[in-house]
């Protein structure tokens, strides 16, 4: 007897036998059950998902002998015709090769006979996106008033391509693809039915491989047969589906997660000299991350995004130790650099920059982890701000004028005054302004904000013979930022147009952290406190990886936060 491909020998004979459609069989049961038969019916999916078993299913369910029944008997005449393919009433036509108007007008001409044997004549055209504009207009006013023994059942893989005029005449059915489940049992159905061993792994590999498609897996599953024979072992099944290859991608993940950028390199070269096509390696490669990004997302649901139990299991071990933004953001990488590496003509060379970007890639900590950090640290600088000398909640910090200073006496030496040392009610003299009502510091805030920011802080302002003096704590953390040449240049810049003329700038250093002899009630050790608590959040890891995580962050000035005073 001729062999019998596994697709074509368990083809499904009745609606009950058809896996992953049940939206579709329990409509086209209703229909029948109710008498509600319609005279087109248009089924749209991907291929090998049911489409012209059903639509066989159909025409058996609308000329049984017993019917019409949702439930066909297979036994009388027209379901054993139409299980062969030998009906005079039910004929099956190929768009792809008959495509054009005159095969549509002989169509039309049949149309007009009455049925041979059955009570329906039922037109099966599959591929039906492939028929000409011509012949697709030639079909219009048959489709839509045929005789009362005529059905049509079309089937295509791109509906998009069928027209709109022929779409609102046919009840539109679409097809899904069938869960990684649903394939396996009908594959394990199949080898208990054909007396083979093969393993619940080895069939979840070739119903992953199947791709959604019924039809697919079960040739593959012929493929693996007739390889391994009836006694099917998972290096069998590995071996004829090349998936050895996923051993490379388990090991050079788990050595980006481990940011060994030398062991990523020396797996590539590995599965680059073993002969596995780069660029196919790297569509595994994004789906093995994306596949442990929902692994780690969803835990215990991930089978709901038909990846193996196994599989599920080795990639959970994998994400354990490694937080969603981190796969998130190695995700982002693969993605972004696909599209210019199908263009690449050096492929394993971009992939090897690829894994390096990535393996360099510092951990990206949770934003919740981040903002708790955060706020421990805010408490710790609202513990350690200064007290009034009451005992009152602390209050906010208020720094001296930052007015110019007036010139030190002849016989102070040649540093800057400090604005301790200033009379009480004594007001430093300003500088004369250029723009009326604004003066420098507003100016130079309205015209760069991060750099008065920076420069805000300043103990005193002098201007001289166009030269501006600042002087600084020399403990200020942003002292090494206002002395580059750059921001000098760019306060030089500003001042020359307050003051239209030319203007250099001079960086001094007071020791204003340093705790002074005078001080009987801890201020200037508190102070000290402050500025330390400054500088431990300024080196801060988790302050650098704030700014990491949010492109175009820059630190422009801490601030302790103080409560306000209570009751006026």
């Amino acid at each position: 007897m001729e062999y019998q491909v596994l697709a074509r020998k368990f083809r499904p004979q009745t609606f009950d036998d058809v896996a992953g459609q049940e939206h579709v069989v329990r409509t086209l049961a209703n229909a029948i059950g109710q008498g509600r038969i319609g005279h087109a019916f248009l089924f749209a999916g991907p291929r090998g998902v049911g489409k012209t078993s059903i639509a066989r299913i159909l025409a058996k369910s609308l000329n049984c002998e017993t019917g019409p029944t949702a439930t066909p008997c297979n036994v009388c005449p027209n379901c054993r015709e139409i299980t062969e393919g030998t009906s005079m009433d039910v004929r099956e036509i190929d768009g792809a090769s008959n495509r054009g108007i005159d095969e549509i007008r002989e169509l039309r001409e049949n149309v007009k006979f009455a049925p041979a044997a059955s009570k329906y004549k039922i037109f099966i055209i599959d591929e039906v996106h492939m028929l000409t504009r011509e012949a697709f207009n030639a079909l219009l006013k048959t489709l839509e008033e045929p005789p009362g023994h005529v059905i049509f059942i079309f089937a295509t893989t791109e509906n998009h391509k069928v027209p709109a005029t022929i779409l609102s005449r046919c009840q539109c059915y679409d097809f899904r693809r069938i869960s990684l489940g649903q394939i396996a049992a009908n594959l394990g159905r199949l080898a208990a039915a054909e007396g083979i061993t093969c393993s619940p792994a080895a069939l979840s590999w070739i119903a992953e491989a199947g791709d959604g498609s019924m039809r697919d897996a079960q040739s593959i599953f012929d493929q693996v047969i007739s390889y391994a024979g009836l006694s099917i072992s998972d290096d069998d099944v590995e071996e004829i589906l090349g998936l050895s290859d996923r051993r490379y991608l388990y090991r050079l993940s788990e050595a980006v997660l481990r940011r060994d950028a030398a062991t990523c390199l020396m797996i590539l070269e590995e599965a680059y000299l073993a002969g596995i096509d780069m660029k196919h390696f790297y569509s595994m490669l994004l789906k093995h991350f994306r596949n442990l990004l929902l692994v780690k997302i969803t835990a215990d649901g991930s089978s709901s995004f038909d990846i193996a139990p196994e599989q599920a299991e080795k990639l959970k071990a994998q994400a354990k130790e490694v937080s969603r933004e981190t796969l998130r953001r190695y995700l982002d990488i693969l993605l972004s650099e696909a599209d210019s590496l199908r263009r690449s003509q050096e492929v394993r060379m971009k992939i090897e920059t690829i894994l390096v970007r990535m393996a360099y890639l510092e951990p990206v900590l949770p934003v919740g982890d981040i903002l708790a950090a955060l706020e421990s640290l805010e408490h710790k600088l609202q513990r350690e701000t200064p007290t009034s000398q009451g005992g009152e909640s602390p209050t906010r910090i208020v720094r001296p004028p930052r007015e110019p200073m007036p010139a030190p006496r002849a016989e102070e030496p040649a540093a800057l005054a400090r604005p301790e040392e200033i009379p009480a009610g004594t007001e430093a003299n300003p500088v004369k302004n250029s723009v009326p009502g604004e003066d420098l510091k507003k100016f130079i805030k309205r015209h760069n904000a991060r750099l008065g920011a920076k420069i805000d802080a300043a103990l005193s302002w002098r201007f001289e013979n166009g030269c501006l003096t600042l002087a600084f704590p020399d403990d200020y953390i942003f002292l090494e930022s206002v002395m580059e040449k750059s921001q000098k240049e760019e306060l030089e810049r500003i001042a020359g147009e307050y003051y239209s003329q030319k203007v250099s700038v001079t960086v001094q250093t007071v020791a204003e952290s340093r705790p002074r002899a005078s001080s009987g009630n801890g201020r200037g050790e508190k102070a000290g406190n402050l500025n330390e608590i400054k500088r431990e959040a300024m080196n801060s890891p988790l302050l650098q990886k704030v700014l990491d995580e949010f492109d175009g962050a820059e630190l422009i000035e801490i601030k302790p936060i103080t409560d306000k005073k209570q009751g006026g």
